[in-house]
């Protein structure tokens, strides 16, 4: 599995403004950005993206998922 490969999961999935992928094994750490998440809480975010990556992480391609999600609002106030 690539960060190329979850990019594409996940921007088929959910409309994004910005997603950054980083790699460490089969441990994958994930940056989504999406005006989708407006009005979601945090569980509701992840569950969201947990919803594209379901068949990779139980085929084991990825072990762990660690996410940070943000609205394009949030984005643009966090730079």
């Amino acid at each position: 599995m690539q960060a190329d490969d979850i990019k594409k999961l996940l921007t088929d999935s959910i409309a994004t403004s910005h997603i950054d992928v980083h790699l460490e094994g089969n441990h994958a750490h994930l940056v989504v950005v999406s005006n989708e998440f407006d009005g979601l809480n945090p569980v509701k975010r992840q569950q969201r993206v947990y919803a594209c990556l379901n068949d990779v992480i139980a085929s084991g391609a990825i072990h762990a998922v660690h996410m940070k999600t943000y609205t394009d609002a949030q984005w643009a106030a966090k730079a």
